[in-house]
This record gives C-alpha cells, structure tokens and sequence, in this order.
C-alpha cells in the first residue's frame, strides 16, 4: 500500500472515533476515487497516481464552489471549500513560485526545449515534479510564455 493511501486509510479511522462526520465522508470520498481506478485498471496505485486523484478531486471542488457562489448558494459553497481543506492535509508543502520558475528552468534545460514544438516534453518532466504542490495549469502558461519568448 502506497503511503498516501495508509495516511488516508489512517485518517479515516481517525475521524471514525473522533466523530468527525465530514472529515469521514471526505477521506472515505478520496479512499473510494483511489480504489474505483484501482479496480478499473486493475493496478495498485502510487502515491504520484494517487496525488494526481487528490489534486482532480480539489479541482472539481473548486469548480462547484465557483459554480455554487455564481448561484448565490453560499451554503452549498462553505461545504465545498471546506472538503477542499480536508483534502488539502494530504497533498505535500506547496512549491514557492521561485522554485516553480527554477523547475520549469531546470525542464527546459534538460530537455533542450527551442519553442513551441518542445511544450509536450517540457510538461512531461515538468509534470511528476509539480503534482500535487503547484497549479500545473499556471506552470504550462509559464512554460508556454518562456518558449514563445
């Protein structure tokens, strides 16, 4: 079992006897998105595929809650940023934009990346490095930025 799921599965039984309702139902969430792609493909998964499942569960939170704000549901809104916090405990320190921007130097070095055409093999070294601890989105407009320049 990958670390990340032991924490979750640790958490889990945490908020069991703490009876913390919606931490439960938020771990248990992230447990089950885990194991539902586990079982789909028949593989055990890494703590990279794991924090790639966190990061698209944040995301998807974050949409709602935009969505539900939009709609005047501030209620509905709270519920969903607070999972996002939850969720947010078992994702590694965030990256400060200085070590973002020295990462994306780094890829682009490394893979002797001239322009546009490069992009695909910047972001896929750039990617496994920021999963999990920077926007990925906002580092591919940094990348794009830097081999257009």
């Amino acid at each position: 079992m990958s670390a990340l799921k032991e924490q979750l599965t640790t958490a889990m039984k945490d908020a069991m006897r703490a009876k913390d309702k919606a931490r439960l139902g938020v771990v248990r969430m992230a447990l089950s998105a885990i194991k539902q792609i586990e079982v789909d493909e028949r593989i055990e998964l890494d703590d990279e595929r794991s924090l790639a499942v966190l990061d698209k569960l944040i995301k998807q939170r974050k949409d709602s809650a935009t969505q539900y704000r939009d709609a005047g549901r501030d209620d509905l809104a709270d519920i969903e940023e607070a999972e996002i916090q939850v969720l947010q405990t078992f994702l590694p320190a965030p990256l400060s934009e200085a070590e973002v921007d020295a990462l994306i130097d780094d890829a682009i070095a490394q893979t002797g990346a001239a322009g546009m055409q490069d992009m695909g093999k910047v972001m896929g070294v750039l990617k496994p490095q920021l999963q999990g601890r920077a926007d990925i989105g906002a580092a591919s407009g940094k990348v794009k930025k830097r081999l257009t320049a």
